[in-house]
């Protein structure tokens, strides 16, 4: 059994649940998710607990048992709490804006980018450089986050770039005027 799978995911109040023979929805305070689910693997409610289980112990049912009760878990916490992305925008003249669904960068090219926010994903910025998204999908926050930070990936010399705001970047030496 997977040590993922077989974990219950507690239904917290105000989130409600539907679930029918291919798929599960879950609607809470900041929204409404669905997932269709995969062969093998069925989702049980009793209670405030839901169980994912799967129908065999092949290499397929195994494979999706502990990533279902994962995406399930996720959309939860989704629904009833939400998820944050921060990110930080380092350079001289490097800002962000938000108008209504529009986030507008200058990142240092030659014109500004106006990048549209999917549906469910909500963008606020403070001081021009600290971009702090929200949602209820956590797959569609991280790959929004992610294109956003592929504009101007940070370089390593002078650290200039959109990077995530727990991120690391590891800095180079750089050339050395006078060294031989």
């Amino acid at each position: 059994m997977s040590r993922v799978g077989k974990e219950p995911i507690k239904i917290p109040a105000g989130v409600k649940v539907h679930i029918s023979e291919s798929e599960v929805k879950l609607e809470g305070s900041n929204g409404k998710l669905m997932f269709p689910l995969p062969p093998h693997v069925k989702v049980k409610q009793e209670g405030d607990l839901l169980t994912v289980e799967r129908d065999s112990d092949e290499k397929e049912a195994r494979s999706m048992h502990g990533m279902s009760r994962s995406i399930i878990s996720n959309m939860v916490h989704g629904v009833s709490t939400g998820f944050t992305r921060e990110l930080d925008i380092t350079g001289v003249g490097y800002r962000a804006a938000v108008k209504g669904d529009i986030l507008n960068l200058t990142l240092g090219f030659s014109h500004p980018i106006d990048y549209k926010l999917p549906v469910g994903v909500s963008a606020k910025v403070d001081k021009n450089t600290h971009l702090i998204l929200t949602g209820a999908d956590k797959e569609t926050l991280g790959l929004v986050a992610a294109q956003i930070r592929g504009f101007r990936p940070p370089e390593p010399y002078q650290g200039k770039g959109v990077r995530y705001s727990d991120e690391r970047i590891v800095r180079k030496q750089g050339k050395s005027a006078g060294a031989k």
